[in-house]
């Protein structure tokens, strides 16, 4: 059985499993406020956006859920961050069943794993580290959190949204009054905090463990981890410096609509830097940002965090390699270099595939709901790139969309991200076997 069962196919229906197991405890009337059953279509995308830790939401987490619901929903970004094999994989070993190598190959791919046999050392460093991150990030919050509410309240918000954030799922329960972190746009410790949880668990898990094997010694590093150590620092920034010029200084008409000082202005443009990618937290009204920052927002959305992480999008390592790729075509190279290591031309292949599928969907998917929603495309455009990267910011098109059809194809958007579009594409197409012998070339004109 299991060697008809590819890998991707395993996970697909792992990830669909979990999300109707959510959906079916969200529509019981004790997880909602008002005590009636939620509607299908809506537990059925909240429990989507939590389990592929997008953070999308058709009606505010805080008013619309009771403790119970708000516990589903984060053990569902627990389960979606984590990885669905790698909880698999975490009761085998609890109890002590053998992880056969099918398991491992699953487990290799859901994780982001290089080689087979190092798998089970990357799953204990992945258990490890999460919650050994979330936990010191929960401690940090409940003390910050802890001065504007009760002691056991602050515990309660700071799991939450130390898992939330880490996961890079941008759920949060400060009721739709606080607009996501907006009360908090002025709080170092708290925006420092989700930042650093955003960053950590956006970076990957394969690079987690490639820093201790190396010893954090960086000529040591493998290639993955020198591009992502390098380009997502520069990726954080980069942005942030033009975050602050859009947003703060007086090329902004609307700057003096927000009253921070100097420091609170670098704060939260290195926020809006890094929460794109992807943990969908906002400290400013998104509706007011400027038509650049939105376009900034929406690239850096598109781009994403890092494979092999809680982070959807394209990945970091993916844009990359394109944009290698192109520096090299220019200069008229017929190799792709970077950090004095030839890049595998499969990598390449596999790199561009990514990109087209994702831009593809992304303006297909536009296209759709600009036809059928009264929305603008500026509107549109970012929900849905927001959806398909699993970032979870929005402008409000998914709390009001007028049609069922929009809210299944942004559910369809936010599972495909994160399973990976290029994996869920490929689980429709069969597989064929390569031809043994050479195919006779073929002369195109491109360009």
């Amino acid at each position: 059985m299991k060697k008809n069962i590819r890998p991707v196919t395993l996970l697909s229906l792992g990830y669909l499993i979990t999300i109707l197991l959510g959906t079916i405890l969200l529509m019981l009337p004790i997880a909602s406020n008002s005590g009636e059953m939620t509607s299908f279509i809506d537990s059925l995308f909240t429990a989507t956006s939590a389990t592929c830790v997008t953070g999308l939401v058709v009606a505010d987490t805080y008013a619309t859920w009771t403790m119970f619901g708000q516990i589903v929903i984060i053990v569902l970004i627990q389960i979606g961050g984590l990885g669905f094999m790698t909880i698999i994989t975490l009761l085998f070993m609890l109890f002590k069943k053998n992880i056969g190598i099918f398991n491992r190959t699953v487990l290799m791919q859901s994780a982001g794993s290089f080689n087979i046999s190092e798998v089970t050392v990357l799953l204990k460093r992945i258990i490890i580290g999460t919650f050994l991150f979330e936990g010191i990030g929960a401690m940090i919050l409940t003390f910050a959190f802890s001065k504007q509410m009760p002691i056991s309240q602050a515990i309660y918000y700071g799991i939450f949204h130390s898992i939330s954030a880490f996961c890079n799922a941008g759920f949060d329960i400060f009721g739709a009054k606080g607009g996501s972190l907006t009360g908090f746009a002025d709080n170092y410790l708290v925006l420092t905090t989700l930042m650093c949880l955003i960053i950590i668990g956006g970076t990957g898990f394969i690079v987690w463990s490639d820093l201790i094997d190396s010893k954090f010694k960086f000529k040591k590093f493998q290639l993955h981890t020198k591009m992502v150590i390098v380009f997502n620092t520069l990726l954080i920034v980069i942005p942030a410096a033009l975050f602050f010029i859009s947003e703060f200084t007086k090329i902004n008409p609307n700057y003096s609509a927000y009253d921070f000082t100097i420091g609170e202005k670098i704060l939260n443009s290195f926020f809006l830097s890094v929460s794109p990618r992807t943990a969908g937290f906002n400290t400013v009204s998104l509706t007011s940002l400027n038509s650049s920052s939105k376009l900034l927002t929406i690239i850096l959305m598109f781009i994403g965090g890092n494979s092999g992480s809680t982070a959807g999008g394209l990945k970091v390592t993916t844009f990359i390699v394109i944009l290698a790729n192109l520096i090299s075509i220019a200069r008229g190279n017929e190799k792709v270099v970077l950090f004095k290591r030839k890049v595998d031309d499969k990598i390449i292949k596999q790199s561009s595939a990514l990109f087209i599928v994702y831009l593809a969907t992304t303006i297909l998917a536009t296209l759709i709901i600009t036809t059928i929603e009264n929305f603008t495309l500026e509107e549109v455009l970012f929900e849905i790139t927001s959806a398909i990267a699993t970032v979870g910011l929005s402008v409000g098109i998914s709390a009001g969309a007028k049609y069922a059809i929009t809210k299944l194809l942004i559910i369809f958007l936010m599972y495909a991200g994160r399973l990976g579009a290029l994996a869920l594409f490929s689980v429709f197409v069969k597989r064929k076997n390569e031809y043994v012998l050479e195919q006779p070339k073929g002369r195109i004109l491109v360009g």
